[in-house]
């Protein structure tokens, strides 16, 4: 696909337009440089509350006129929250994107934080927490408790959802000093993409952007932090699971300094786990009986939607009846044999499985358009949307073999989630 043209404001905001020929609707998603590593102590769960708040009204159009407009022209409109960044992004037909591009601006100018609304999205929020993670079965598992143990710095290892302290004693003021901080042109990216002429887009985007003031961007929090020495063990107790499970977690390369090895990595959880073929599925599973399911993939939510660090997480399903530990060593013995002489068709169909995956979530216009915005705000780099899966079929049977071997051998988490009708034993030292 074409490169998206860019353009940078006067008061910062970077701007990507990507037409598409054959595309009969319009994707704008509009990203910004906050998500909940950015949220400070004592106010946990911060970012995706004014994710919520962002839908509550601004200076021309009333609470909620958002969602209504876009809904009201057939089209779909969302926002979420993620480690490093929250974005929201709607999808119209070419007539709408205008009034979008309008409300879009409005409410990164003006958004209007009242005490009614504050209160009203954050009763949302904590039945939300309720809905998802203390009444379900699973809920927030791994993402939640893995990172607390793999991490030990505030911002990595803190509860992204929030505590209902924390959010109780959120403030108005708070609300406005964390949008007058974060919601500012410099500090975000705006995407276009489908059914649009970059040159009457561009003209738009400056008709209704443009005018903003400039705000220094904020400092990006610290995320540096020394990796684990050996292994990190932890538990965690889930009274509505009906068996328990098992959570590994490594830290992964950085990204942006090598690209290489973390997309190895994505291919390695590929043959780990991907599918009933996979070789954890045929060890746990069908062989040996240990486990009902396996999963495995890089980062916490998606492959590449964070900054370093971030984690590769290995998730097992038990059987009541399976011992820990011999979970824990069949995972080490599919480890130990992918560190060895490569099985070259395995190797090479995860690997066109996994760029024909991509490719197949890059045709959908507002993944695209979502993608797009990602990896320009979190790595400057949107071209990899579309290098994605190259280096997919790039990657070698011998690095493969190389990130098996340090996976075999890394410091991790290994966090067992012990369902209600099991008591936990004693906390392990970690």
């Amino acid at each position: 696909m074409t490169a998206p043209h860019r353009l940078t404001l006067r008061n910062g905001l970077r701007v990507l337009l990507a037409p598409s020929p054959s595309a009969s609707a319009v994707a704008v998603t509009v990203h910004y440089d906050v998500g909940f590593r950015s949220e400070p102590q004592g106010r946990s769960g911060f970012a995706h509350l004014f994710e919520h708040l962002m839908f509550q009204g601004s200076a021309r159009y009333p609470k909620l006129d958002h969602w209504r407009y876009v809904q009201g022209l057939g089209g779909t409109v969302n926002g979420s929250t993620h480690q490093d960044y929250t974005d929201y992004h709607q999808l119209v037909p070419p007539a709408g994107l205008e009034r979008v591009l309008s409300m879009e601006a409005d409410r990164m100018g003006d958004l209007l934080v009242t005490e009614e609304t504050l209160s009203n999205q954050r009763a949302v929020v904590k039945e939300e927490i309720r809905l998802n993670v203390l009444n379900r079965a699973y809920g927030g598992f791994p993402w939640i408790p893995l990172p607390a143990l793999l991490y030990r710095s505030y911002p990595n290892a803190h509860n992204g959802y929030g505590a209902f302290d924390d959010l109780d004693s959120a403030t108005v003021a708070d609300a406005v000093r964390f949008y007058r901080t974060y919601y500012v042109p410099s500090n975000a990216v705006l995407t276009v993409a489908g059914a649009v002429d970059p040159d009457s887009a561009s003209r738009l985007v400056d008709r209704y952007f443009g005018d903003l003031p400039r705000h220094p961007a904020p400092t990006l929090p610290d995320l540096s932090e020394p990796a684990p020495e050996g292994v990190l063990r932890g538990e965690h107790k889930d009274p509505h699971a009906p068996v328990p499970a098992l959570a590994l977690g490594y830290r992964l390369p950085d990204p942006a300094a090598d690209t290489e090895a973390y997309v190895t990595r994505m291919v390695l959880c590929e043959i780990l786990a991907g599918g009933t073929s996979a070789g954890l599925h045929t060890r746990l599973v069908r062989d040996r009986g240990l486990a009902l399911r396996v999963s495995a993939g890089c980062g916490l939510f998606n492959s590449l939607d964070a900054r370093a660090p971030d984690t590769l997480a290995l998730v097992v399903t038990q059987h009541e009846s399976a011992d820990p530990a011999a979970v824990l060593a069949e995972v080490d013995a599919e480890l130990e044999r992918l560190a060895g002489p490569p099985d070259r068709e395995i190797t090479s169909l995860a690997r066109r499985r996994m760029a024909l995956r991509v490719l197949r979530r890059n045709a959908d216009l507002l993944a695209r358009a979502r993608s797009l915005g990602t990896y320009e705000l979190l790595h400057g780099r949107a071209a990899l949307v579309d290098e994605l899966p190259g280096l997919i079929e790039a990657v070698t049977d011998e690095t493969l073999r190389d990130a098996a071997a340090a996976l075999r051998t890394a410091p991790r988490a290994e966090l067992h989630l012990i369902p209600g009708n099991i008591q936990p034993s004693e906390k392990a030292d970690q």
